[in-house]
């Protein structure tokens, strides 16, 4: 039988790559967002691997016992993982280092609008006027009686449902 428990200095190293990693994503410097991004990635890496059960046999059929075979699912993950780190990778290094061109530093700043939403929610007041809500006085059934009705066929009569 083969034993199907984790190793239990994986469990922490992939609790510490995620851990350490959502920290990172969320600072404001695009590079501490890319180290962010790739701890991660490496602790999904070690997780679908973690989650595919001990190593065995290579998976040939009619070559080894189905028993002893390793699952290829968990390693086709793995590499598709890898490329979407290193997609990611690419695309973040290229915003810092478009950032550090433009400004000389690779900081996310405030825009203009969530430095209005703050100043909003300071003032406890709504950042918009919902057009939609405010000022109907129609019961829900008049609202309902002027909706369009999709099981309407057009020529008056109501189209079966089953």
């Amino acid at each position: 039988m083969i034993d199907m428990s984790p190793n239990l200095v994986l469990v922490v190293t992939i609790a510490a790559l995620f851990t350490v990693g959502v920290y990172l994503l969320l600072e404001r410097s695009l590079s501490r967002v890319l180290i962010g991004v790739i701890l991660i990635g490496n602790g999904a890496n070690l997780l679908f691997l973690v989650a595919g059960g001990a190593a065995g046999r290579p998976p040939l059929v009619g070559v080894e016992p189905e028993g002893e075979m390793s699952d290829p699912l968990p390693q086709a993950m793995v590499l598709t993982a890898i490329v979407i780190t290193l997609g990611m990778t690419a695309f973040l290094l290229a915003m810092a280092y478009r950032s550090w061109q433009l400004h000389g530093h690779d900081e996310v700043q405030d825009d203009v609008e969530d430095r209005r939403i703050v100043r909003l929610a300071a003032l406890d007041e709504r950042a918009f006027v919902d057009t939609d809500t405010e000022g109907v006085v129609e019961s829900l059934d008049e609202e309902a009686a002027l909706a369009r009705d999709e099981t309407d066929d057009g020529h008056g009569t109501e189209v079966e449902q089953r």
